[in-house]
């Protein structure tokens, strides 16, 4: 008896099913062009894997898939579990000691990797551990952070980022690690979103050209010991999100997935990148109005797109507990996240059920042995490729602690700040400010490290430390008392009961709290306004402005936001994003030379619009479009700005 098959008889409906397929792939490859520039595979490296891989157990392989946090196993338990890789997140260091030792975490690293490599398996794997190192080596006591990705982004140099990926990864080799969970590739489109910073532009030309240049810098020579794992990150539309929601819905088509979204892979994938992590956000397609729900679950992105049409054949990995938020699925247990295409499971602590869970479904044939086997085969794959096969990362050849904070990392970040900043206003001409007299610096953010590192420094939300704990460090008052003296350098906090007309200049820094995701959203529809979130800003420079002394303001904040208050008491503005640990790269923007002349110019220009009012620029009005940027000779006069509060007047940004 023939079957029928929801109306159909099998043969009609194998007939339907290929046709449907068949559409499918024609769509895919009308709207998604292949990747170029991916090395070929190497035939001895994939014979080599195509072995270790048939010898394994399924408990060995899926143990492989996993990638618990440090804080949740030891080393004898990844020998025991045959645990592929291991994490540190934002907040966790060796013993849990904030200000671990280059040694502490050697120690650590090399403990794992040894028991890797004392497994009962008949060829021992060694383990890889993962670290978000985003702006430099960033959880590291001591280490050297450059500017976040947004500062970075207005600096338009993708050369200065091959360089800025390959002094990370030289820190991050200097640690005992081999993975760094970067670059982020997001092309934000909406400001609101709380890791905006971790965002270049706006411009997906600029990301690809962007995400090619850091990919390059961070993995080098793979196998050498100055060559990390980069990730691109996070697959596919977290910058799109509606209303910028942390882990929010992209709602746009997949058409517009493919030019904007995409963009800062095609230039990852140029550059060969290892691994690529799942964005925690959503896709519906306005295009047809299909819901595709969490990317974590989303097999036609991950393994018909990314890993198929684009060509992508080094690992897939989660983020941070992603598969929970597929429907179904728990921290633990998803087999439809592994069937979409994710590889090595990020479970950073409920691994030991992730483990026997996993291997029961693909025992009950929810998981095919054929997808265990090729994310095993991909991790291995990257393994092999990386050199870790050769000798433990922590005894092996590795550069040494200084790579942190040599003279020669720290004056690539002072470099790197100088050519961040964007100048938005010189009236008058007050920048450069002469050598002169003295100078007031105003506003807390001036002492304060957190506040110009930002999120993901030392902890995750980067709110959790205090200026001591950036020994090898300046803020813009050190810096500033560096560069002229101490004498000639005042400080206030809040500008309260001091005589402006004391001094020559006056030198005022606003700046954001420290954040990053999920706390760090401008929720919808909170203003945009940098003051009516921070007013002590502007009550600080209300304070010291209008006194006839030039005051120069200096914003750090993660994202372009409305400040026209703040510009209109100022002679001189200049957004200096989340600049790092380097605060004499402001210095040297600021201040003129000991001739009187100036020793830089600003070259920043800005890779976002900047808004007017409280709305996003695209609905509240632009005030400086994306590409903005004064220079030392544009003798421009900005004149005063509209200050009008547009209380609710962000309508289109419900659509």
């Amino acid at each position: 008896m023939m079957k029928v098959w929801g109306g159909l008889t099998r043969p009609k409906a194998m007939l339907c099913l290929a046709a449907g397929l068949l559409a499918s792939s024609v769509a895919t490859a009308q709207t998604w062009p292949k990747a170029t520039g991916q090395q070929p595979l190497d035939p001895a490296i994939e014979a080599r894997v195509k072995a270790i891989v048939a010898g394994m157990t399924l408990e060995q392989k899926v143990g492989q898939m996993a990638q618990p946090d440090i804080r949740s196993i030891k080393p004898d338990e990844v020998r025991r579990y045959y645990i592929g890789s291991i994490l540190n997140g934002g907040g966790a260091w060796p013993a849990m000691n904030m200000h671990s030792s280059v040694d502490d975490w050697l120690k650590l690293s090399d403990a794992f990797y040894r028991a890797s490599m004392s497994t009962d398996m008949k060829v021992k794997v060694p383990v890889i551990w993962g670290t978000d190192a985003v702006h430099g080596h960033n959880n590291i006591y001591g280490a050297t952070l450059f500017p976040h990705n947004v500062g970075l982004g207005a600096a338009h140099d993708p050369a200065l980022m091959t360089r800025i990926g390959h002094a990370t990864a030289k820190q991050v080799r200097a640690t005992g690690i081999t993975w760094a969970f970067a670059p982020t590739l997001a092309v934000v489109q909406n400001p609101r979103w709380g890791r905006s910073y971790e965002s270049y532009s706006s411009d997906p030309a600029l990301v690809r050209s962007y995400g090619e240049a850091m990919v390059k810098g961070l993995q080098g020579q793979l196998g050498s010991p100055t060559s990390v794992l980069a990730t691109a990150k996070h697959w596919l539309g977290d910058g799109g999100t509606f209303h910028g929601i942390d882990q929010g819905d992209a709602r746009t088509s997949e058409t517009n997935l493919y030019r904007t979204h995409a963009a800062g892979y095609y230039g990852a994938l140029k550059a060969n990148v290892q691994t690529v992590m799942v964005s925690y956000s959503s896709f519906t397609d306005t295009a047809t109005g299909k819901k595709w729900g969490k990317m974590h679950g989303n097999a036609h992105l991950v393994g018909d797109v990314l890993k198929r049409r684009l060509g992508f054949d080094g690992l897939v990995v989660s983020d941070w507990n992603g598969v929970e938020q597929v429907p179904g699925c728990t921290k633990w247990h998803c087999p439809q996240a592994i069937n979409a295409g994710i590889d090595m499971v990020m479970v950073p602590d409920d691994w030991k059920q992730f483990i026997p869970a996993t291997v029961q479904d693909v025992r009950a044939g929810r998981i095919p042995m054929s997808r265990i086997d090729d994310a095993v085969t991909r991790i291995i794959r990257v393994k092999l490729k990386s050199g870790l096969f050769d000798a433990s990362p922590a005894t092996g050849q590795h550069p040494g602690a200084e790579v942190l904070h040599s003279a020669e990392v720290r004056e690539l970040a002072r470099e790197a700040v100088r050519k961040s900043l964007v100048l938005l206003k010189n009236d008058r001409n007050v920048l450069p400010l002469r050598p002169q007299g003295k100078v007031l610096v105003v506003g807390k953010g001036a002492d304060s490290l957190p506040m110009q590192a930002g999120g993901w420094s030392l902890t995750w939300q980067g709110d959790q430390t205090k200026t001591s704990d950036y020994p090898n460090a300046d803020t813009l008052l050190s810096a500033m008392k560096k560069s002229l003296g101490a004498n000639r350098v005042d400080y206030s906090a809040d500008g309260v009961g001091v005589d402006v007309r004391r001094y020559s200049a006056v030198v005022m820094v606003a700046a954001e709290q420290p954040y990053a995701e999920g706390k760090g959203d401008i929720t919808f529809p909170a203003t945009m306004r940098h003051s009516a979130r921070y007013p002590n800003d502007l009550k600080a420079l209300n304070r010291v402005s209008g006194k006839g002394v030039p005051v120069v303001t200096v914003l750090y904040s993660g994202r372009p936001v409305s400040a026209n208050d703040l510009i209109n008491r100022s002679d001189a503005f200049v957004a200096a994003w989340l600049p790092g640990t380097e605060g004499l790269g402001i210095a040297d923007m600021l201040l003129a030379g000991t001739n009187g002349k100036r020793a830089y110019d600003f070259t920043g220009r800005l890779s976002f619009d900047w808004p007017a009012g409280d709305c996003l620029p695209r609905t509240g009005g632009v005030q400086f479009r994306r590409g903005y940027g004064l220079s030392l000779t544009s003798h421009k006069h900005l004149g005063k700005l509209p200050e009008k509060v547009l209380v609710m007047a962000c309508p289109a940004e419900s659509r």
